[in-house]
């Protein structure tokens, strides 16, 4: 089997996000999801095209990889191909080769699906594991409970406060003029078609917690990409609340199961999803070369 990897142009990244939530059934282990690719989208359609990379046969696409930065590869495969050796070799190959366009040279990472023949190919070729990642789910077969707090959903009038939310949660350099235009940016992507921005205010009416989900289909897995609590109202049951929230509101996405992916070392992100009925599964790691 013959399989080409090429970098796609604007026009095919309706077709990779189908792919990928394609993949995204109950079964398979938890991976890259259009929904990442839908957080990057933030950056602008062209931005994202360029860093993507496609693993493609007769067959059609067999794996997806997202450069998360410069030195990061996160990489979807399609189930059936997880363990698929040719497959497998070629990414490997791809992203071991800094002439292959894929990773540059120095320290970089691979992330693949648990279980994947290439993390245990990259192993054997020297790789080390990165630092663990907690892997969190909680299946929506039954009615998610009441947040307890009003939830209102995201659009153009409210942006300003996602990304003040936003912003303070997880700092960075970016202005809020500069925020606001990514969230245009996100909202405006195809596979925010299939998601939802939810905010949660303080009783004083403060944007206190954000929430984007991301659905994939009918009976496929969601994920949660971001969240986040303003530090100013840290510890009051926001971060549970929201994450209810959004848990139904992929529910009424049709969404099968809700994952999210954090640090192991964040234990307080890891806390408040347990708080909300996500079971954590086993941890995983990155592939990175030193």
């Amino acid at each position: 089997m013959s399989i080409s990897l090429a970098t796609p142009d604007v026009d095919r990244l309706g077709a990779i996000v189908a792919a990928l939530a394609s993949w995204q059934v109950p079964e398979a282990p938890v991976q890259l999801h259009p929904g990442d690719v839908g957080w990057f989208w933030s950056r602008g359609p062209e931005a994202t095209a360029a860093a993507l990379r496609v693993w493609s046969s007769r067959d059609g696409i067999l794996a997806v990889g997202l450069l998360d930065g410069p030195d990061l590869l996160r990489v979807g495969l399609r189930p059936d191909h997880q363990r698929d050796p040719a497959l497998a070799e070629q990414v490997v190959a791809d992203a071991a080769d800094p002439g292959h366009g894929v990773l540059p040279e120095g320290e970089v990472a691979v992330e693949t699906p648990s279980g994947a023949l290439a993390h245990d190919l990259l192993g054997e070729q020297g790789w080390g594991e990165d630092e663990p990642w907690a892997v969190l789910r909680r299946d929506l077969d039954r009615p998610v409970e009441d947040p307890g707090m009003p939830v209102e959903t995201v659009d153009t009038s409210t942006a300003g406060d996602w990304a003040q939310v936003h912003r303070a949660a997880f700092g960075g350099r970016l202005g809020m003029a500069e925020m606001r235009s990514r969230w245009e940016a996100l909202a405006a992507g195809t596979p925010f078609r299939e998601a939802r921005g939810l905010l949660l205010r303080s009783d004083r009416g403060e944007p206190a917690a954000t929430i984007i989900v991301w659905a994939a289909g009918a009976g496929r897995v969601g994920v949660i990409e971001p969240m986040g609590v303003h530090p100013d109202h840290r510890g009051q049951g926001y971060g549970r609340a929201v994450t209810l929230a959004g848990a139904a509101a992929l529910r009424d996405l049709g969404a099968a199961a809700a994952v999210v992916a954090t640090t192991a070392a964040n234990t307080g992100a890891v806390a408040t999803y347990t708080s909300a009925g996500f079971e954590r599964l086993p941890d995983r790691r990155d592939r990175c070369r030193h």
